[in-house]
């Protein structure tokens, strides 16, 4: 069974899903983290659209869009694993592994290893924004909202 986090990897999903040769289930999860994991904060995730179908007694394999700090992931890892599922992986397409602060993650598959930029298209966006671009591109700074350059 595939489980997408919501926006961004739904493109992805899509092409892995057409892609793999056995059947399989598609379904979808939305979290929101809010707060900071930098410098002792403490980041809190929130479920905004929890998965449809059960999971219990099968494989699971989690597609994301791209992991960084590893804290959503795990925290949907720790979900699922509540619900009784055979397995669990996870797969991304665009990974940091240089900017984990989760060591233990079942990440079986990694599209690129990608440097510290903002990367959009493909189902990536920020604020809404280029996520229809039909490939990954790196946003240039001069393009980004100032919202977007001050938090950075």
């Amino acid at each position: 069974m595939l489980v997408a986090s919501l926006k961004a990897s739904l493109v992805f999903v899509a092409d892995l899903s057409r892609a793999m040769p056995i059947l399989h289930a598609l379904d979808f999860v939305e979290l929101a983290g809010y707060g900071s994991a930098v410098m002792g904060g403490h980041q809190q995730i929130r479920v905004l659209k929890d998965l449809d179908l059960d999971i219990r007694d099968r494989d699971v394999l989690i597609v994301e869009d791209v992991i960084d700090t590893g804290l959503t992931l795990n925290y949907l890892v720790r979900t699922l694993d509540l619900r009784g599922p055979a397995s669990v992986a996870a797969v991304t397409l665009l990974d940091r592994p240089y900017r984990r602060l989760v060591e233990s993650l079942p990440l079986r598959y990694v599209g690129f290893t990608v440097p510290d930029e903002l990367f959009a298209g493909y189902g990536l966006g920020l604020e809404e924004r280029w996520r229809a671009l039909p490939d990954v591109r790196i946003i240039p700074a001069e393009a980004l909202p100032a919202a977007a350059t001050d938090a950075a």
